[in-house]
């Protein structure tokens, strides 16, 4: 009895301690970090308004956030923001970022959303995910999308899900036992109903399990029932009606693992042996092949894609099941030309430098 109450503890106790123990490299709370901006749209006509969904460890209206909205509003006169909250009161939003059901979350933010007058126009709203709140704005798409979402920008965010937890500094032991405790508990009934982390974990040496246990990721990943076998049909074409994906990647993420989970990459299996040819999966706009096609693995050193000094063998957006057969809509977007892998250089959410050409050109138009 003593050890199942252990493991749930642990797995309590670590979203925590990760947020705050420092880590090498590591900023200890995800928040936006921004330049002073310039103007970059005239004041001629109404942009097109903005959501913003905060990232874990933040709130709707922590300095920081408060702080990049309102350079948003100074390079874009006149845009109205909404930054997403899950609780007026700042410190209960902040901890919905660690403990809650994601669906019930995603659920409220629908309601939220279709609540505010000013998001009720024709074309949609621009949205903005940071970290997790790129993958819940995405499954608001998918699910709901009235009001409907224009462009999407999620930044470093976990679309394929987390394969590993953030590390612990060595001799940390503490660290490290709740590390070990939380990856064996991870798709417990009771965390995948109250820890949000828990709720995009996704191991690839479990998939079986994962996919019996979860019931956010892997749904809105139509993985649960894939698209070529009567899945969910409103989540590709909700997914494939926005006019952009951009898809933003920090280089230097120790944060979110594997980092290409941001770009749709997700980390292989172990003992996978590698398909002959790597990257970009040839003649991926050449006709429709479904099943057929062989999922391809990339190595550190055979990358068609940038490398940032990868160590575990990843399969790319181009090589993934639901790209190929276009379980989400994935597959659409991308040969219509409306996915847009971009990267920021730095650290999870180090958006100093980044932010303002990517807001520029696809944000308030």
């Amino acid at each position: 009895m003593l050890r199942p109450v252990l493991v749930v503890l642990l797995a309590s106790f670590l979203p925590i301690y990760a947020l705050y123990a420092p880590i090498d490299n590591a900023s200890p709370q995800i928040v936006p970090q921004v330049p002073k901006p310039t103007k970059i749209h005239s004041s001629d006509s109404t942009p097109r308004p903005l959501v913003i969904w905060h990232g874990l460890g933040d709130s709707y209206n922590a300095p920081g956030m408060l702080q990049f909205i309102e350079m948003v509003k100074e390079a874009i006169p006149g845009i109205f923001v909404h930054s997403v909250y899950l609780d007026e009161d700042q410190d209960k939003d902040r901890q919905a970022g660690f403990y809650g059901n994601v669906n019930d979350q995603v659920k409220l933010v629908s309601e939220q959303l279709t609540a505010i007058p000013e998001l009720q126009i024709e074309g949609g709203f621009d949205a903005m995910g940071f970290s997790q709140g790129g993958q819940f704005l995405r499954a608001y798409v998918e699910r709901y999308n009235s009001p409907p979402v224009h462009n999407l920008l999620t930044f470093g965010s976990q679309h394929m899900g987390i394969s590993d937890i953030p590390p612990c500094r060595p001799y940390d032991l503490l660290c490290q036992v709740a590390r070990r405790a939380t990856r064996a508990g991870v798709y417990g009934s009771w965390a995948q109903e109250n820890l949000v982390q828990a709720q995009y974990y996704r191991d690839p040496n479990n998939l079986a399990t994962y996919l019996t246990a979860n019931h956010f990721l892997a749904d809105i990943n139509n993985e649960l029932i894939p698209l070529s076998s009567g899945g969910n049909e409103t989540y590709a074409k909700n997914l494939a009606s926005l006019n952009k994906l951009i898809l933003i990647l920090f280089t230097e993420d120790k944060t979110v693992v594997p980092k290409e989970s941001s770009w749709f990459g997700s980390e292989a299996a172990e003992g996978d042996e590698l398909a002959p040819s790597y990257g970009r999966r040839p003649g991926f706009n050449e006709g429709y092949k479904g099943s057929q096609e062989q999922i391809q693995l990339v190595p550190p050193q055979a990358r068609s894609e940038p490398v940032f000094q990868l160590s575990k063998q990843i399969i790319p957006m181009h090589s993934q099941p639901l790209y190929i057969e276009d379980w989400i809509g994935l597959r659409t977007l991308d040969e219509r030309g409306d996915v847009e892998l971009q990267t920021c250089k730095g650290e999870h959410m180090q958006l100093d430098g980044c932010w303002e050409d990517l807001v520029a050109k696809w944000v308030g138009k």
